[in-house]
């Protein structure tokens, strides 16, 4: 996903705000340390590593599970740039180990066939009280830990949907 604005402002009782922009693309353009062209943290030094962040799909068939839904909700609605199926994204965060060290995110590649982009992964992107209202009550709780990953792009080029190849360089 791309999204010019984030629709998540105000109180999740409020609703988010339209977005009619956010939505999934076939092809996305990646650059080195600035993010996706067009989305609404690119090239912003703040988010400088958090400037694409990846989900695996995975989460949101546990989440409609946990919370006896119908179906999985659609990933989109976490507002994560990348969704991937079959790797366990989350595992690449930056953490503490038991006890108490920092262990760094891991850098990987991601190859969609037009060449491997590099990412360093860092922070876990933590669910928000809004995800209760945008996928359903209890999402916020369920979701910790599986909300996805934050990245800074070490490389450039283009990601196109479907088949990928994520590679684990460290």
């Amino acid at each position: 996903m791309v999204s010019p604005v984030h629709a998540f402002e105000g109180r999740p009782q409020d609703g988010p705000r339209a977005d009619p922009s956010a939505v999934g693309r076939d092809e996305v353009e990646i650059r080195a340390e600035l993010g996706i062209v067009g989305d609404r943290y690119f090239g912003q030094t703040v988010h400088r590593n958090a400037a694409v962040t990846f989900l695996d799909a995975a989460a949101m068939d546990d989440l409609a599970e946990t919370l006896q839904l119908p179906a999985a909700p659609d990933p989109l609605l976490l507002r994560r740039n990348i969704i991937l199926r079959g790797f366990p994204i989350d595992t690449l965060a930056a953490h503490r180990a038991s006890d108490g060290t920092r262990i760094p995110g891991r850098r990987f590649a991601l190859n969609s066939g037009a060449g491997p982009i590099e990412f360093q992964a860092h922070r876990p992107a933590n669910p928000c009280a809004w995800m209760d209202a945008v996928l359903a009550p209890g999402a916020f709780k369920a979701l910790r830990g599986h909300a996805g990953i934050r990245t800074t792009p070490l490389t450039s080029g283009s990601l196109h949907l479907g088949p990928a190849s994520l590679t684990v360089l460290d």
